[in-house]
């Protein structure tokens, strides 16, 4: 049975200063798990990085996740659950390539949708994702 503290909501921003009024942050962590946040692959300032190019735009979520799971000792290799909304599946395939990238031997589960939209405009996919931390120090 774990103790109380475990039960401790940690909001993770990226080391950003996260405003009061949104009703949502980038990754919270509860014990050793921490739930990420739907995301696309959006630049600091919130602009759509490379239009039109789904594999360069999962590359842009997945630095997002690593620099979230970093902040608490973690890496992407700690997710063991994706969730990915696509508004095609032109070149749906090559997102493949950059999971790997991210995620080296790790294979975690993974569910895929194709939707007719997304809030981000010129945004091609938005992931959210479970990570279970291995060692939970920090």
């Amino acid at each position: 049975m774990s103790d109380q503290s475990d039960q401790t909501r940690q909001k993770i921003t990226g080391g950003k200063e996260w405003p009061p009024h949104l009703t949502y942050v980038p990754a919270m962590r509860v014990g050793n798990m921490v739930w990420l946040s739907g995301t696309t692959g959006t630049d600091d300032q919130g602009k759509i990085m490379a239009p039109g190019d789904i594999a360069e735009q999962t590359r842009q979520i997945f630095r997002k996740f690593e620099k979230l799971l970093n902040e608490v000792g973690g890496t992407c290799d700690d997710i063991v659950q994706t969730h990915d909304f696509f508004i095609t599946t032109e070149n749906y395939k090559s997102t493949a390539a950059v999971r790997r990238e991210f995620f080296k031997t790790a294979q975690p589960s993974s569910t895929g949708v194709l939707v007719s939209g997304l809030l981000r405009r010129d945004a091609l996919i938005e992931i959210s994702a479970v990570a279970v931390l291995r060692d939970s120090a920090k």
